[in-house]
């Protein structure tokens, strides 16, 4: 009995208005979330930091949660306790989510147990945290939207981030040339030990140059585009015929000229893992999972947070001066 009493409150971080970092509170009297129906509990080790919850939190962005709510999507730990009708996962599995229903910037989250996947031994719980939003959203922006075949060339444009990283190991296992951008020199470096055949500062004023002297006229074939709202006009220049450009990441608006897209018949293609289907998060589940048995998959942990500095995590992912690795919550 002294145990349930001990587990019935946990640590969690709440959102109760939309805002700047600080509105992010650190509260220890939050109530352990029950798992529903297909639903499972999982005792968190590590959450992964995105860009799209400082979105979120703000406001800004096209999902608004209802008040008040935990963020955090990908969480890799053990399972506590399960649902009624889950059969796949029992009491201390090693999982990783791909998204929770309470939130993972907190010691327990309920996920949907089809959100949930077996998380190897070869893998830790911080690398863990760096698999589900990264990975899903590079195998979804490359094959899934972007149709890449073994051969094309494709351009990750700030790929020294999380799924930056994660589209350059996909990109490179899968057969095709891989071109990355990155702000810093340590950045490149990065990139380049995972599966950049090159690697470009996007800080350099003639780093767009310099890509097109590496592809040649043909242009590239596809581009990850993490910044869109910066990078999105010079991509079309640096794009092949029928190239395309997939809007991954966005902070704002940008003036482009249609006539580059008609030029080449090139496309610009948005990205979103919230759309997925059901069976294309399996088949992103099942590409991942592969690449972590085969050995290609490697989650690269960057910066890491204990849970009280949540809000310096938020301001350093959108201020920093250049991502090395998936950031991190450990609990």
């Amino acid at each position: 009995v002294a145990m349930a009493a001990t587990r019935s409150v946990m640590r969690a971080v709440r959102v109760f208005e939309f805002g700047g970092p600080e509105v992010l509170k650190l509260q220890s009297d939050v109530l352990v979330p029950v798992p529903k129906e297909n639903q499972v509990l999982i005792k968190v080790h590590a959450c992964g930091v995105n860009p799209v919850e400082t979105y979120i939190r703000s406001g800004t962005y096209a999902r608004k949660p209802a008040l008040p709510y935990t963020p955090g999507s990908d969480v890799a730990g053990v399972i506590e306790s399960v649902g009624e009708h889950v059969t796949a996962f029992k009491k201390g599995d090693r999982v990783f989510t791909l998204e929770t229903v309470s939130g993972g910037y907190a010691e327990y989250a309920v996920a949907a147990a089809n959100r949930v996947f077996p998380l190897p031994d070869k893998v830790d719980f911080r690398q863990g945290a760096a698999i589900g939003v990264p990975y899903f959203t590079a195998y979804r922006a490359l094959f899934q939207k972007g149709c890449a075949k073994a051969g094309e060339s494709v351009l990750v444009h700030g790929a020294s981030g999380g799924v930056g990283l994660a589209t350059c190991q996909i990109a490179r296992a899968c057969g095709l040339k891989v071109l990355g951008t990155a702000g810093t020199e340590e950045g490149m470096n990065v990139i380049l030990r995972n599966g950049a055949h090159q690697a470009f500062n996007h800080r350099d004023p003639n780093y767009t140059e310099r890509i097109k002297e590496c592809t040649g006229p043909g242009g590239v074939d596809i581009i990850i585009e993490m910044l869109s709202n910066v990078n999105l006009d010079a991509d079309l220049q640096l794009l092949s015929c029928a190239g395309r450009v997939m809007v991954v990441g966005c902070r704002g608006r940008i003036e482009i000229n249609p006539r580059d897209t008609m030029s080449k018949e090139s496309s610009i293609i948005g990205v979103s893992l919230f759309l997925a289907t059901e069976e294309e998060r399996h088949e992103c589940a099942t590409a991942v999972l592969d690449g972590i048995e085969a050995g290609w998959l490697k989650p690269v942990v960057g910066l890491e947070y204990p849970l009280e500095k949540v809000a310096k995590a938020h301001e350093d992912i959108i201020c920093s001066s250049g991502a090395r690795g998936k950031m991190v919550l450990l609990l």
